[in-house]
């Protein structure tokens, strides 16, 4: 079962640059600000810049689905055929993220809170 889709993260090259069209836009601060990531929650949406997401395979912005399982859901994906990107990893406090990437090469992230 999944919660919706309530996280975007766009890789981004120039951190700062987008940190400030993020800020422009949204009209908040940053509630993570770090030289690895960049967050903004706005309108029950929690919008991140990830730095290194071109070198992780991110060719843009990556919509993720909240799930009670991720491995049950990666594993649901795999068998239906998607290629894994990115494996289960802890990101901080218990968050746990993956990727996956369909048949029509669309990114797929799945992303379980503790």
């Amino acid at each position: 079962m999944t919660a919706g889709l309530k996280t975007i993260i766009y890789p981004v090259k120039d951190l700062d640059r987008a940190k400030a069209l993020f800020s422009a836009l949204l009209q908040v601060e940053p509630y993570a600000d770090a030289p690895y990531y960049v967050g903004f929650k706005d309108a029950g949406q929690d919008v991140g810049l990830d730095p290194n997401g071109h070198s992780k395979g991110m060719t843009g912005p990556v919509p993720y689905w909240h799930v009670d399982d991720i491995r049950a859901r990666l594993a649901a994906l795999v068998a239906a055929g998607a290629e894994v990107l990115q494996d289960v990893q802890d990101v901080g406090g218990g968050r746990l993220i993956a990727s996956a990437k369909d048949a029509d090469g669309n990114l797929i992230g799945l992303l379980q809170d503790a």
